[in-house]
This record gives C-alpha cells, structure tokens and sequence, in this order.
C-alpha cells in the first residue's frame, strides 16, 4: 500500500480506500438500505432515504454512492465477499490450474469421481443463490440493481463475476475447466435472472441450480 494517511485504509467500495471512519459511514449506508428495502421495496429506495436513516447526510451519502442501483450492488457484494473459503480437499486441489486457458478442457489430472466437484459446486451456487433469499425485496432489489448501466454497478458486477468464477473454479479443483466454468456461470446468471423476474423462488432456484450442476460436472 502506497501513500500515509491518519487511520488505517480499508478497501471500501467501488476504487475507494476509506479511513475507518469512512468505512462505518459506508457500512451504515448499506446497513440502512437493507431497511429501507424491507419497508419501502426497490422502487421506493433512495439514496436520500437511506441516508437519512443512516444519520448521514444526502451530500455525504452520494460521495459514495452515486445511485441506488451502486448501493444495492454493494449490499451483494459484501455478502459476497463475507463468505468462508471453498474448503476443498488437498487432493481434489493440487492439480487446479489457476486460470484455464479458452482452448483447454482438460483441467488438469481430473479426480476419480466427479461426485466430490459436484457436490461441491452445488454447495458453492447454493450459498450463493441464498445470500438473500430470505428477504424477497432484497433479492429482487439485487436482481434489478446489479442489471444497472452505470459505471460503479459495472465495476461491482465484475468483482461479483470474477469472485463467484474464483469459488466455482475452487470447488470444481482438478476438473476445472473452461467449458465447465462458462456453463455453470451462465446457469448461474440465468437463474438470478429467472428469479428477478418472478418466475420461481430463490428457493426453487438454489434446487434447480443444483439438477443442472448435476448434469455439467461430470
């Protein structure tokens, strides 16, 4: 870390580093949303509500978050970020390349059985799956945030791609492959986008993900 500023630096969000206190204003923005969404929805939501129930002032508030569609995004990705490692056993991960290149599908020297990788997959895209589906405004508010055009939704949507590719490729270990991580990644955005729009559960999505898995990881 380069530079000396008072207070430690925290990676808080979107190409900020915060002080700590810069961080728990942060933090209690994105505390206040998740409220302010199980009373008013994702229609009601903004930014000058929350801030408001945060204690911190509008003009504060949008010196980090320059839309509702960034501050939802945000509450994802920390939830996200929150969870543990993918435990993976050591013989299932000493052969995982750390990133396959597009042309191979070999992944290295594959398991015995794929039943470990699978049920492992289906562990990873079920926590992922329920990270807010106890909260159907907030899941929906998820769904429709992270769709957002602007640039910091943008930046959060790709750490939130590359962080659910990074425990995909974990719990895959030695059959880690491209093709395999494309297809569970689209089963994935598919399934979140299902769900968005109403058409199943998270719940039933977290069920269907886990049959599809089933068919890919083999």
């Amino acid at each position: 870390m380069s530079g000396h500023v008072s207070g430690k630096l925290v990676a808080e969000p979107t190409r900020r580093r915060l002080t700590e206190r810069q961080a728990d204003t942060v933090r209690r923005l994105t505390e206040a949303a998740v409220e302010e969404i199980r009373d008013t929805g994702f229609d009601g939501l903004t930014v000058r509500n929350v801030a408001r129930r945060a204690g911190v002032a509008p003009a504060t508030a949008y010196t980090y978050f320059a839309s509702k569609n960034h501050l939802v995004t945000e509450v994802f990705w920390r939830r996200l970020s929150a969870l543990p490692p993918v435990d993976v056993p050591a013989e299932a991960a000493a052969d995982t390349p750390a990133e396959p290149s597009a042309g191979d599908s070999s992944g290295g020297s594959p398991e015995p059985s794929a039943a470990g990788a699978r049920e492992r997959v289906v562990a990873v895209l079920r926590e992922i799956t329920l990270l807010v589906s106890d909260e159907p405004r907030l899941a929906a508010a998820c769904t429709t945030a992270m769709l957002g055009t602007d640039p910091d939704v943008q930046e959060l949507r790709a750490r939130i791609g590359l962080a659910i590719r990074r425990r995909l490729r974990a719990a895959l270990g030695s059959r880690a492959d491209h093709r395999t991580l494309n297809a569970l990644e689209f089963a994935y955005a598919g399934a979140l986008l299902h769900a968005g729009m109403g058409y199943t559960s998270y719940g039933e999505m977290a069920d269907r993900l886990a049959d599809i898995a089933e068919l890919i990881v083999r």
